[in-house]
């Protein structure tokens, strides 16, 4: 692999492959200096009608989308991911249209609930299959149904799950988290650099 100057705190030691097509979490991992490809997977992910535990939810998901894609890069250390968000135990995935998504908030604002992201790490050639699901509790501000449909009515809430962005136009309703904030948005980076650190796939970048 050719070296290069760095632009953030690591190098990739080995080709990275992201398995997601959420730009979230590609400028999450793009934030860590790291050179990578995207190639979404496209299996169909296990549902939430399914009354699987939230954890183990997002972890299939997540090993479901590595393996896809480590079949064929094999050579290729590939991290798949996949978010819920959970309520008293109910998991609330991406809102199927306009109403799902106000209805979503109106249940979630003025209360705790948890977001859940899973992560699996596959290299095969080295026979390496990391997996991992770590969770952080949020707390939405309730301003009331009207400015819930008007944020709905902004469209970003329809491919998130809870039907709301932390780092986007939601931000506003987010009073606390509690736990990592990379993970609410999609991938918790500091587990995640820790496990690509350990496996020899990044390393810190040398300042000359």
């Amino acid at each position: 692999m050719h070296h290069r100057e760095c632009r953030g705190a690591f190098r990739a030691e080995k080709s990275l492959v992201l398995a997601s097509g959420s730009p979230r979490r590609k400028d999450l991992l793009a934030a860590l200096g790291l050179d990578f490809d995207i190639h979404a997977a496209t299996a169909e992910e296990l549902g939430r009608d399914l009354g699987l535990p939230p954890e183990d939810l997002v972890r299939l998901n997540a090993a479901a989308k590595a393996e896809e894609i480590s079949s064929s890069r094999p050579d290729s250390v590939v991290i798949g991911a996949d978010t819920c968000v959970a309520l008293s135990g109910r998991v609330f995935g991406k809102p199927s249209d306009y109403a799902e998504a106000v209805s979503m908030l109106t249940e979630l604002c003025g209360r705790w609930h948890q977001v859940f992201t899973g992560f699996c790490i596959k290299h095969l050639a080295d026979n390496i299959d990391i997996s991992r699901c770590l969770e952080s509790r949020v707390f939405l501000a309730d301003f009331g149904l009207k400015v819930i449909e008007n944020y709905c009515a902004t469209g970003e809430p329809l491919d998130k799950a809870g039907a709301y962005a932390v780092q986007g136009i939601g931000g506003f309703m987010v009073r606390e988290i509690k736990g990592s904030y990379t993970n609410v948005v999609g991938l918790p980076m500091t587990e995640l650099a820790e496990d690509l650190l350990n496996i020899g796939a990044i390393r810190a970048c040398a300042v000359d």
